[in-house]
């Protein structure tokens, strides 16, 4: 399988810094997206932490995640979509131990969306309200459910769609990162075709951009090109906070 990506995280137009980050790791196949929370610097640090924690993990898993390691049996008992899991959950007691040394990264954590492809199959392992896509033949598909206070008004039926895009509680997340030493972590599995394209963003994106537009933008341009109009779209429509971006499209199967 060979998968060509391209990334961009920009810090918007209401906030000073920005505290997202994100990994495109292509001799792995394996691509990150993390939006980081907690006063002065620490949610920058978390995300960063996040990213790289990932890949660390994932670099020592590497025989795991070899192109020619073939796995039988149900997908679900296999080791590869375990490791991504176990990765993103080594980042959380990372970043958990580094808030207990200084008070001022105290609650810090975030979001985290990792992709990952190996063999017939692309794994998503998904904490909090960032988001991945799935576009084939010109359809748009979420993978990962938003782990937030809205989502949830949403499901239960208490607010409508118009009302979640507006709520005042649509950056309140119910899962991070971070902010306890273990956490759940969501995985989703789905066999690759080729040509498909997959999008990872932070909710600065998805709040902005709906998701037919999303489709709309990636699949109307140049891939190149898609994230830094993604990143534009939003800033003209307020950039009311950090957005990131990464487009993987599998070229070859």
């Amino acid at each position: 399988m060979k998968i060509l990506s391209w990334g961009m995280t920009d810090v918007g137009r209401k906030r000073d810094h920005n505290e997202d980050n994100y990994g495109c790791f292509d001799d792995m196949k394996l691509y990150v997206v993390a939006d980081g929370m907690g006063g002065h610097a620490a949610g920058e640090m978390a995300s960063s932490i996040a990213v790289r924690t990932i890949e660390q993990r994932m670099i020592a898993g590497r025989d795991v995640i070899d192109p020619n390691a073939v796995y039988g049996g149900p997908i679900e008992e296999s080791p590869v979509p375990k490791l991504l899991a176990d990765a993103v959950r080594e980042a959380c007691s990372e970043i958990f131990r580094k808030a207990q040394t200084a008070r001022e990264y105290g609650g810090m954590g975030t979001t985290t969306t990792a992709l990952l492809f190996h063999g017939k199959h692309a794994f998503v392992a998904h904490v909090g309200d960032s988001r991945a896509y799935l576009l084939r033949h010109g359809k748009i598909l979420q993978l990962s459910e938003d782990h937030s206070l809205v989502n949830e008004q949403l499901r239960a039926g208490i607010i409508t769609e118009a009302q979640a895009r507006t709520s005042r509680f649509k950056n309140i997340i119910t899962r991070s990162v971070g902010v306890e030493e273990d956490v759940a972590v969501d995985l989703v599995a789905v066999e690759t075709q080729q040509h498909d394209t997959y999008v990872l963003c932070s909710d600065g994106l998805a709040n902005l951009v709906n998701d037919l537009e999303i489709g709309e933008t990636v699949t109307e341009n140049f891939f190149r090109q898609a994230p830094e109009l993604l990143v534009d779209m939003a800033n003209g429509r307020g950039g009311d906070d950090n957005i990131t971006v990464v487009v993987a499209y599998v070229q070859e199967m």
